[in-house]
């Protein structure tokens, strides 16, 4: 899987609404993979990605249902929740390590670095963590379950500075390529689900699978 990265001359406001400048105008990257079994309730995912010489900015929409919110502090197990995740590599070599940063439905962020997949991970520390500015259009409390169809958002800027802490980063410029994959799961909800971008080739759900990360070039 490879998907292009535009850079953009202004950043978007981080406010989580989907159709505004500059994202109306860009195409979206679909989740249509799933792990395990096929779930009974499969979200409608979509992300959209945007550079600067900055910040990278993200920002998904999930037409679901079943959705819960209950993670408190950033660093939580948000995974628990209904949740959207981008796993990357800031560069081609998966030695170094990957990033993954997961987002809930009401913006509670955790986000670790893991120099092996599932092994130790190292929790991102303050100076990054509280850049990362997120949005997101839901409560930031969503409990107890919304069962009906509902669509949210979320969004968030993603500075470049300060991932160079944990190890060597390929800045983005025009041909630089990252790798990476996208996800969305719902461990504790009443309708679990496990959703990827690019194929993850696992009998049983796990997203800590880097030799499956797809590409993210940028242009």
């Amino acid at each position: 899987m490879i998907w292009r990265v535009p850079r953009v001359e202004t950043p978007p406001a981080l406010d989580a609404r989907w159709r505004k400048t500059p994202w109306r105008r860009l195409p979206p990257l679909l989740l249509r993979r799933h792990m395990g079994p096929r779930p009974a309730h499969f979200p409608r995912v979509a992300a959209k990605l945007a550079y600067d010489r900055r910040a990278l900015y993200v920002i998904f929409r999930v037409r679901d249902r079943y959705v819960r919110a209950t993670a408190r502090r950033r660093q939580d197990s948000v995974c628990q929740d209904s949740c959207v995740e981008f796993f990357f590599v800031p560069g081609r070599d998966l030695e170094n390590g990957y990033f993954n940063l997961e987002v809930n439905a009401g913006g509670v962020l955790l986000f670790h670095f893991q120099r092996q997949p599932r092994h130790n991970p190292v929790p991102i520390g303050p100076p990054l963590l509280r850049r990362v500015a997120v949005a997101h259009s839901l409560p930031r409390r969503v409990e107890p379950e919304i069962r009906r169809a509902v669509t949210w958002t979320v969004e968030y800027r993603l500075p470049w500075a300060g991932l160079e802490a944990y190890r060597p980063v390929a800045l983005p410029a025009p041909g630089t390529v990252w790798r990476a994959n996208f996800y969305k799961c719902a461990d504790a909800t009443s309708h679990p689900h496990w959703l990827t971008w690019a194929c993850v080739n696992r009998p049983q759900p796990d997203f800590h699978v880097p030799e499956d990360f797809g590409e993210l070039r940028f242009a």
